[in-house]
C-alpha cells in the first residue's frame, strides 16, 4: 500500500482560489497582487517611517540578474551597481512628454522583442495606462515604490517593485530612455523580469508574447509569402475589432538591421498597420493598407506615398478623406506592394474588456485553465492512440457563419503553456504544444457530460489542427469550420510532459464553449442481501474458522486474511493491504456499527473483492501485475464510477506508487473508499437535490471516519 500524500490542504487553496476568480478577482481593475505584495499599504508604510521601499523578494542582488549569462560570473554583470533614478540624475521623471517610442532603447539583454511590444503600447494611452497606472512618479509621495500590472495566463497581476535599478559604468544595464531622465520604461522592465523570475528569463522571445502580456489578447501570426486569400478581410476585420497590428520586413544578417531600403522602408524594423480601404483607381477597385512608423518620419515612396501621382487618378473626395502628405511617419501603400516588400503580420486580438469605444466590433471569447499531469491527462498528440484521449478536451459550438449564404465560421484557438520563462533557472525550458480539432459526433452533440473515448479518435479523423506541434509560449491558429460542435483536444507532442496551460477561444460571431468532462456518477451493481440460510456451507465453515469464537471479523483479521489469500495469486504485485485499508473495508460494509463483520457483512466484501480481482485482471493489459494509470481509468469506469479529469488526478496522486503504477491492493482500496464516499453522500443527500449542509462537528466527524 503506497503512503499517503499530503494534498489536502492543496485542495482547499485551490478551491479557495477558484471562488475568489468568480467573485471578479484577477480582472484588470481587480488585479491578483503578486506574492501576496499590496502596494497601496507598502507605499503608506514607507511615507509613515520616512524610508523608501526595499524590496526583499527582488533583491539588488545578483540573483535578480541571472544564473548564466548574467550569472555571478559572467562579464556583463560585472561592477554591476544598483542604484535609484534620484542617485542616477538630479530631476528624474517617470513620463516626459507623453509615452514614446524614443523611451524604449535597448540595453544589455536580448529581449528587443519586449521592446517592440512596449512600443506598441505608446500608441494607445488606454491600453499602456492598464499596464502602467496613472499617479506615479518622483515627486509628491515619492517613497521608491512602483507597480504595474500584467495579464498571465487568464488574470491581470499587479507586481510592486523598488526602483533600484542595475547601473554599469553610470549608465542604466537594461532598458534607457532616449531621454536620460525618464525612467518608466526601464521600471517596467524591472516588473516584469520579477514576473518571470530574473532579467535573464526575459532573454529571447517573440513580440506577440509581450502584446499578450500588456493586452490579454491572442496572436496570430502571418508569413505574408503564404498569405491566405481572405488575409485583405481579415486585417479589416481585425482593424474593427480594435486589435493592435504589427508587420516587419527580415533581415538577412546583422548588418540589414534597420537598414533602409531603396523605397525607404527600414528592415528589422517594428511598423504598425492602422488602417485598410478600397479606392477606384482607373476603373478598377484597389485594396490599400496603412502602416506606421514608430519613428515618426521615414515613410515609403513607393506607389501611394503621400505624394506619388496615383492619387491625382481617385475621386477628390476620397483623396481629402485618404490622403496624407505630412512626413509624421504615416504612409498608404497598395496591398500588393504590402504583400511583396513584408515579410511578417502579426495580429493581436483584444478582448471586449479592452476596447472603450462602445461602437467597435467585438471578439466573443472564452478562456479555460488546464494541466497536463503524468499518469492521468498528459496523453501526447494523436500518434499515441492509447493515452491521446486521455488529454483534456473543450467543446466549441459554432452557430453563426461569418457571411450570410456562406457555411463557414471564423475562430482563432490559442493554446498557451504558463510559467516557463520562471523554470528556465532549472534548467526547463518550453514544451512541445499543439492541438487538434474533431467534429462532436451526432449521438453526443448537445451534452456536456462527457469525456470522448479511445474508441472515438481510432476512428475519426481531425476536422482542423494547429499548424505545428512546436516549443513555442503560445501556438495559435484561425480556423474556419462549418455550423456545428467541435472537440478541442490540446497537448504535449509526447505523453507524460507535465506542464500547466490556458486555452482561449476567440470567435468572430457568438459561440459557445465548455469543457468537456464526464459527469461524476457511480453506476454500482445492485447488492442483495443474504440471510444467514442462503450462504452455502463450505463458505460458513470458512468464516468461523477465520473469525474465531466472537464470529466476528476484526481489521486486524481481515487484514490477515486478504494478504493471506493475496499471496496466493502469483500474477499480482502487491505490497499487502495496510491496517488503514482494511478498516475502509470494515467501514463500507459495517452496516451495525460493531467494528467489526459478521457473516452476512463479510459475505457481501467477499463478492466485491473477488469482481474487483476480475476487473483487475481484465485491464491489466499488459499482464504485468500492476496496472499503469491508463488502465485504471478503464478500469474505475468498468467498476461503475466515472469521474472528472481532476478527480481523476487526485486518485493517481494518491494511490500510485512511484513509477505511476498502481498494484492491487491500492486498487481495491480506490474503489472501497470511493463507493464509501457515494453512499455516505447518498445517504446524508436526504431530499436526493445533489447538496448536503455540515456543521463543523458533522465535516470533522465525516472526514475523520468515513
Amino acid at each position: 500500500m503506497v503512503e499517503p500524500r499530503i494534498y489536502a490542504t492543496g485542495m482547499a487553496a485551490r478551491l479557495r482560489n477558484q471562488w475568489d476568480r468568480d467573485e471578479g478577482l484577477g480582472q484588470n481593475h481587480k488585479a491578483v497582487k503578486f506574492l501576496g505584495q499590496d502596494f497601496e499599504s507598502l507605499k503608506s508604510q514607507c511615507q509613515c517611517s520616512g524610508k523608501l521601499y526595499e524590496d526583499n523578494i527582488f533583491s539588488a542582488s545578483q540573483s535578480s540578474l541571472g544564473f548564466k549569462e548574467l550569472g555571478p560570473r559572467s562579464s556583463k554583470t560585472s561592477g554591476v551597481r544598483w542604484m535609484r533614478p534620484t542617485e542616477i540624475c538630479k530631476r528624474p521623471e517617470f513620463i516626459v512628454d507623453g509615452a514614446t517610442r524614443t523611451d524604449i532603447c535597448q540595453g544589455a539583454l536580448g529581449d528587443c522583442w519586449l521592446l517592440a511590444a512596449i512600443a506598441s503600447l505608446t500608441l494607445n494611452d488606454n491600453l499602456l495606462h492598464r499596464v502602467v497606472p496613472h499617479g506615479q512618479g518622483f515627486q509628491h509621495g515619492y517613497a521608491g515604490i512602483f507597480h504595474f500590472q500584467f495579464w498571465q495566463f487568464g488574470e491581470w497581476v499587479e507586481v510592486v517593485i523598488d526602483d533600484r535599478l542595475p547601473v554599469k559604468d553610470g549608465k542604466l544595464l537594461f532598458v534607457h530612455s532616449a531621454e536620460g531622465t525618464e525612467f518608466w520604461s526601464a521600471l517596467l522592465e524591472k516588473a516584469y523580469a520579477k514576473l518571470n523570475g530574473c532579467y535573464e528569463a526575459l532573454s529571447g522571445g517573440s513580440t506577440s508574447e509581450g502584446f499578450e502580456d500588456f493586452t490579454g489578447g491572442v496572436t496570430e501570426m502571418y508569413e505574408l509569402r503564404k498569405a491566405p486569400s481572405n488575409l485583405f478581410g481579415i486585417i479589416g476585420r481585425a482593424i474593427e475589432r480594435g486589435s493592435l497590428l504589427g508587420c516587419s520586413i527580415d533581415i538577412t544578417s546583422s548588418h540589414d538591421m534597420e537598414a533602409v531600403t531603396f523605397k525607404k522602408l527600414v528592415k528589422g524594423h517594428a511598423y504598425s498597420v492602422t488602417a485598410v480601404d478600397e479606392v477606384v483607381y482607373r476603373g478598377n477597385l484597389t485594396k490599400l493598407v496603412r502602416i506606421r512608423n514608430p519613428w515618426g518620419e521615414v515613410e515609403w515612396t513607393g506607389s501611394w506615398s503621400d505624394n506619388s501621382r496615383e492619387w491625382d487618378n481617385v475621386d477628390r473626395s476620397v483623396r481629402s478623406r485618404l490622403q496624407n502628405r505630412s512626413e509624421d511617419g504615416e504612409f498608404w501603400m497598395s496591398f500588393s506592394d504590402f504583400l511583396r516588400e513584408f515579410n511578417r503580420l502579426e495580429i493581436c486580438n483584444l478582448t471586449a474588456d479592452a476596447l472603450h469605444n462602445s461602437q467597435m466590433k467585438k471578439w466573443s471569447s472564452s478562456l479555460y485553465q488546464g494541466e497536463w499531469r503524468r499518469g492521468s491527462t498528459a496523453g501526447g498528440c494523436r500518434n499515441f492512440p492509447a493515452t491521446f484521449w486521455l488529454n483534456p478536451q473543450f467543446k466549441i459550438t459554432l452557430q453563426h457563419p461569418d457571411t450570410s449564404g456562406e457555411p463557414e465560421c471564423s475562430f482563432l484557438v490559442g493554446l498557451m503553456q504558463k510559467d516557463r520563462r520562471k523554470k528556465r533557472r532549472e534548467g526547463k525550458d518550453m514544451e512541445t504544444i499543439g492541438f487538434a480539432v474533431y467534429e462532436v459526433p451526432k449521438e453526443h452533440t448537445g451534452r456536456s457530460g462527457i469525456h470522448l473515448k479511445r474508441d472515438f479518435f481510432l476512428t475519426h479523423a481531425s476536422s482542423a489542427r494547429s499548424e505545428l506541434f512546436i516549443n513555442l509560449r503560445e501556438v495559435s491558429s484561425r480556423l474556419q469550420l462549418p455550423a456545428g460542435e467541435y472537440v478541442i483536444v490540446p497537448s504535449t507532442f509526447e505523453p507524460h510532459k507535465e506542464a500547466d496551460f490556458c486555452l482561449r477561444v476567440f470567435s468572430e460571431k457568438p459561440a459557445d464553449s465548455e469543457e468537456l468532462d464526464d459527469d461524476v456518477i457511480a453506476e454500482l451493481p445492485p447488492e442483495t442481501p443474504l440471510d444467514e440460510g442462503q450462504i452455502d456451507a463450505s463458505f460458513k465453515n470458512l468464516f468461523r474458522q477465520l473469525a474465531g469464537s466472537d464470529m466476528e471479523i476484526s481489521v486486524t483479521e481481515l487484514q490477515t486474511i486478504l494478504n493471506r489469500i493475496i499471496s496466493k495469486h502469483k500474477d499480482l504485485k502487491t505490497d499487502g493491504f495496510t491496517k488503514e485499508a482494511c478498516r475502509s473495508m470494515v467501514n463500507l460494509m459495517d452496516t451495525d456499527g460493531s467494528g467489526k463483520l459478521g457473516l452476512t457483512e463479510f459475505h457481501v466484501l467477499w463478492e466485491k473483492v473477488k469482481r474487483y480481482l476480475t476487473i483487475f485482471r481484465q485491464f491489466d493489459l499488459d499482464k504485468s501485475g500492476t496496472m499503469s494509470s491508463y488502465e485504471m481509468r478503464m478500469a474505475l469506469e468498468s467498476a461503475g464510477f466515472k469521474l472528472t479529469n481532476h478527480l481523476f488526478q487526485l486518485i493517481i496522486l494518491r494511490y500510485t506508487e512511484e513509477d505511476m503504477a498502481v498494484d492491487f491492493d491500492n486498487f481495491v482500496t480506490c474503489l472501497v473508499r470511493l463507493e464509501t464516499m457515494f453512499k455516505t453522500f447518498k445517504t446524508m443527500d436526504t431530499d436526493a437535490d445533489g447538496q448536503i449542509s455540515l456543521n463543523f462537528f458533522q465535516w470533522i466527524t465525516l472526514t475523520m471516519f468515513a
